[in-house]
């Protein structure tokens, strides 16, 4: 018997960083996602094959799984153990996950590029999630941790509005009327970011955040409901400054874009993956400032 899944990726409009700590975030899942194909084999292990965008292989392991034991029987690697905790904790979380008398050869396929920060770990928690009939915000939680946004994504088709303040975690999907959606561009940087390394970073701000999380909110509700594209542009502007002075780093287009002229904001980790820009002339300005990946908004949102 064959089972397929699939999940959303996902990109965060608003709110990166103080999403952790319960600000209100503006997010889109996309149209890029993963699948995991899930079919029985009578030996009692767990074949896993994962696939990229162009049907390669990139990555391969052996599980053993008699017994109730959870077991790599391949090489050990950054992500056949971090795959590994992801397997033991979906067991501690359904104890009879895995717990048939037969074996499992799953393929993970990627409709993206892995470097694109879409999603890779969260639409994979998503899928074994729902496979191993678990909660997959309690599967985050135990195993990579941060907000869940990610995860929220995954399981919706609309944009969102997501906050983890409250358990469990409010997300309202929200329609995004704006009348310019053609004037929005999602850049890649290619300047692929650490998310762990980032959330690590900002929870060592030694800062008070409750004001910071407060200006956010109401930015990112005005966003949602702009009328213009210079009232969204003036809102973007808004909230680099909030962010920057937070993390004290540089906004994007002070350091790469200095001379565009629409606005632009970094989107998750600052410094890398994508970031969004306004204004047609994103077609052509990026090109040949050796960015070559841009895409319209409306390509981008599932």
């Amino acid at each position: 018997m064959k089972k397929t899944f699939y999940s959303n990726g996902k990109l965060i409009l608003t709110a990166e960083y103080l999403v952790l700590d319960g600000a209100k975030a503006l997010a889109i899942p996309t149209k890029y996602g993963q699948y995991l194909e899930v079919e029985d084999i009578s030996e009692k292990v767990l074949l896993w094959k994962s696939l990229d965008e162009h049907d390669m292989v990139w990555f391969e392991a052996i599980f053993n799984i008699s017994n109730d034991t959870l077991e790599l029987l391949t090489e050990k690697n950054g992500i056949s153990e971090t795959l590994l905790l992801i397997l033991q904790e979906t067991k501690k979380l359904n104890f009879n996950f895995l717990g048939e008398t037969h074996g499992y050869q799953i393929t993970t396929k990627l409709n993206f590029s892995r470097n694109w920060g879409l999603g890779t770990s969260s639409t994979l928690i998503s899928n074994i999630a729902t496979w191993a009939k678990v909660n997959a915000f309690s599967l985050l939680k135990n195993s990579f941790g941060g907000s869940g946004y990610d995860i929220a994504c995954a399981l919706h088709h609309k944009p969102i509005l997501y906050s983890n303040k409250e358990h469990p975690p409010i997300t309202d999907e929200v329609p995004l009327d704006w009348s310019f959606k053609e004037e929005l561009f999602f850049v890649y940087l290619n300047k692929k970011q650490d998310s762990k390394q980032a959330i690590n970073n900002y929870k060592n701000l030694n800062t008070d955040k409750k004001e910071a999380i407060a200006k956010v909110n109401i930015l990112t509700n005005a966003l949602i409901f702009s009328k213009t594209l210079s009232e969204f542009e003036n809102l973007l502007q808004a909230h680099e400054e909030i962010l920057s002075n937070l993390l004290h780093l540089p906004m994007v287009k002070q350091t790469y874009f200095k001379d565009y002229s629409g606005s632009i904001k970094s989107l998750g980790a600052w410094g890398g993956d994508f970031v969004l820009a306004t204004r047609k002339d994103a077609i052509e300005y990026f090109p040949t400032k050796g960015y070559t990946i841009v895409i319209p908004f409306s390509t981008m949102l599932k």
